[in-house]
């Protein structure tokens, strides 16, 4: 499968964005997806996930009541809108897919095997 993620861009502290990615070349009903970050100089982490048909989502504690992870497949696409932006959230935001999550592993980027290209989102403080 293949991702495309989009939507990032230069906006204020407390300001939101909604970043979108598309998937293609497969069912995209069959994957779960979650999204990850970097911030130069560190290392990806984990943002958010949802497992296929939404059954379940899981936050990071830094983004938690903030973000919100959420799924279209008629569109196959999976958004994450991003509310509250603080300046710690200027990264790059990548998102992934893997046809298997399990339980614990939600959290890693390894249990990933497909990945977007990464958009960038830079808050001012």
């Amino acid at each position: 499968v293949q991702l495309q993620a989009s939507g990032g861009g230069l906006v204020q502290a407390g300001d939101s964005l909604r970043l979108a990615c598309v998937a293609s070349g497969r069912t995209f009903s069959y994957f779960a997806t979650g999204w990850f970050r970097q911030a130069p100089g560190k290392e990806r982490e984990f943002v958010a996930a949802i497992r296929r048909s939404g059954s379940s989502t899981y936050y990071s504690d830094s983004v938690k009541g903030r973000f919100t992870i959420s799924r279209d497949d008629a569109k196959n696409t999976v958004y994450l809108q991003m509310n509250s932006l603080k300046s710690e959230d200027t990264a790059v935001y990548y998102c992934a897919a893997t046809p298997i999550l399990r339980s614990s592993g939600y959290y890693y980027p390894k249990e990933y095997e497909y990945w977007g290209q990464g958009t960038q989102v830079t808050v001012s403080s």
